[in-house]
């Protein structure tokens, strides 16, 4: 499995209690949405595998979650936000796995 990220170019953040959270969009072609998707699926897939039953609110003792949005601008573009956020030990391992700065 390749660490590259094609459109995933994630933006972190961490709140008071030390939970970072990775933010993305992309804005793409109709036809470059299952590309897009593709890769979201490939970091659940790695967030499910590193962490299993780990998903869930942070706030009641979970170690990841994430959110998932997706609109059409117009005919032209569709936008895809993710949000990845977890734990410090959770945060640290997608920086690793995915060459995430």
């Amino acid at each position: 499995m390749s660490t590259e990220l094609r459109y995933l170019d994630f933006d972190y953040s961490e709140d008071a209690d030390g939970h970072g959270s990775f933010d993305a969009m992309a804005s793409v072609a109709p036809e470059r949405v299952g590309e897009v998707q593709a890769e979201i699926d490939r970091v659940l897939a790695w967030a499910e595998a590193a962490f299993p039953d780990a998903r869930g609110a942070l706030d009641e003792g979970a170690t990841w979650d994430h959110d998932l949005q997706h609109s059409r601008d117009d005919a032209r573009f569709e936008t895809l936000a993710f949000s990845l956020s977890g734990t410090a030990d959770f945060c640290a391992a997608l920086r690793e796995r995915f060459g995430l700065d």
